[in-house]
């Protein structure tokens, strides 16, 4: 009996939680606060469950946005019911939830033809020929594996490892084309939005 007081607790939680995800609808929290009383602003402004954005539009050649342009592509997003916007003339819009409010930006990368599972299919199976650095656009690099057998091994290893863990890419610099919702690898850098300052008490 000590056992069944937790569990259904836990089931009661649960429908609890339900009844709130189904009532409330996919807009969660912001469906029922913009129910009790409008609020004007412009659709860019909206806070983060005020409105749902469609997922992009993939091109299966390049496994990008299709309107991916200068590293950026755009995504349609819906305003919640009973969300009201203004547009920068002034214009008011009441939104009942399906009408596009805005086009929100996405990062995208910039691809010119090279595949990630070739580059290291080639170089697991023909790296100690330097297949995979002609792949890639180092005609010298694999001209000297070729004649070196991988430098003994050694280098077609290393390889294996720079482009399995996608340090190593095409010498163009474009990136890999690799399936958008598979698995990548994000390069983190220090810039002005993410360096951590630091805090001064008094």
């Amino acid at each position: 009996s000590g056992l069944a007081a937790p569990e259904s607790l836990a089931v009661q939680l649960l429908g609890v939680l339900w009844f709130v995800s189904v009532t409330t609808g996919p807009w969660g929290a912001a469906a029922t606060t913009a129910a009790g009383g409008e609020e004007t602003l412009k659709c860019e402004d909206l806070k983060v469950g005020q409105y749902i954005c469609k997922d992009p539009k993939i091109n299966e050649a390049t496994q990008e946005p299709v309107n991916c342009t200068n590293y950026t592509a755009h995504v349609l997003c819906f305003p919640a019911p009973n969300i009201t916007c203004k547009d920068f003339s002034g214009n008011e819009t009441h939104f009942t939830g399906n009408e596009v409010g805005f086009l929100k930006p996405i990062s995208c990368r910039n691809v010119n033809g090279y595949s990630y599972k070739v580059a290291v299919a080639l170089s697991l199976f023909l790296g100690w020929l330097g297949a995979d650095r002609f792949y890639l656009g180092y005609p010298a690099l694999g001209l000297l594996k070729f004649c070196t057998v991988g430098f003994c091994g050694i280098g077609s290893l290393i390889d294996f490892i720079l482009i399995s863990m996608q340090i190593v890419g095409p010498s163009d610099g474009s990136s890999y084309i690799i399936d958008y919702y598979g698995t990548r690898l994000t390069r983190l850098s220090i810039t002005n939005e993410t360096f951590r300052k630091t805090q001064l008490y008094p």
